[in-house]
């Protein structure tokens, strides 16, 4: 078999496992949606949830998973962004450095149910904060940090160092280089961490089971004081977000409309995503274009 031919079975494979790894996602949302998108209007958007009666929406849960989301990734992205800068730019190699490395890649390797219950020990028991959102966004910030931190590393490591040498003999500072050349730089790398990461909270069901709770309390959309009970902003309220309301509408609903609800929030849930995506990278696309003034 000469090369010429090695070559061509090569991309016919690899373009054989693009393709069904394509047709699997095409058929996976067009189930999904085919299902709910017929469920879905405004009604069904702006209506809150019922545990016993028909024709209960999803108004709550969506709200409650954006907002965790945004409250999630507040705390995650400096976080996980000023990790990955240390590890890349200020960790020599050493002893330190490899158990850092060690705690980052386990805690990447934990189940999600595992960090659910250790937020329902510290959180929900031990700081007597019953279930809240601010708990669960620490629990989801476990577990998502060790993604921005390597995604951070790998994306600042891949920067040119003709860059950063250019800018240190120019008498700048390292940590203005890091902050004017190199962030600008690695900005795609990351904001596709924070979009891995964003997509991973927004469909979280298992850890918070066990810090937000499976309930939210009647809001007050007008009442926007985050110390108020029946405020939607108030951190320390339950919030039942939209992937555990569909996996308690499945396990433990007894509304009569248990299927149109189910696919209903299903659809809305992979529309999210998709569409916070595509915002993402629309976004970062344009601050990319702005700090590095490329067309």
């Amino acid at each position: 078999m000469n090369s010429k031919v090695s070559d061509r079975i090569a991309t016919g494979v690899f373009v054989l496992l693009a393709s069904i790894i394509v047709l699997l996602l095409v058929s996976l949302f067009g189930y999904i949606l085919v299902r709910g998108v017929p469920h879905i209007s405004l009604d069904f958007l702006t209506t809150e949830s019922s545990t016993v009666s028909a024709g209960g929406g999803i108004r709550d849960q969506l709200f409650n998973s954006f907002y965790v989301l945004f409250i999630t990734m507040l705390i995650t992205v400096p976080l996980g962004v000023c990790g990955g800068i240390y590890m890349a730019e200020y960790a020599k190699p050493g002893k330190l450095t490899n158990f850092i490395r060690s705690c980052i890649e386990m805690l990447a390797s934990l189940p999600s149910i595992v960090v659910g219950m250790f937020g329902l020990l510290i959180f929900v028991n031990t700081f007597d904060w019953g279930y809240s959102i601010i708990g669960g966004a620490l629990a989801l910030t476990i577990f998502n940090i060790p993604t921005m931190v390597r995604v951070t590393e790998d994306s600042i490591r891949s920067v040119p160092g003709e860059l950063k040498e250019a800018s240190l003999a120019l008498g700048i500072t390292h940590w203005h280089t890091i902050k004017t050349v190199i962030l600008p730089s690695a900005f795609p790398g990351i904001l596709t961490g924070a979009i891995l990461a964003a997509g991973r909270v927004f469909g979280e069901a298992a850890a918070l089971l066990f810090t937000v709770g499976l309930s939210t309390p009647r809001l007050d959309y007008g009442n926007w004081n985050p110390f108020s009970e029946d405020s939607p902003l108030n951190l320390m309220r339950p919030a039942e977000t939209l992937s555990v309301h569909i996996w308690a509408t499945n396990t433990n609903g007894i509304i009569p409309d248990i299927d149109a609800v189910s696919a209903g929030a299903s659809a809305i849930l992979i529309l999210s995503v998709l569409l916070f995506n595509l915002i993402a990278r629309w976004l970062g696309s344009i601050i990319h274009k702005k700090y590095t003034a490329s067309k």
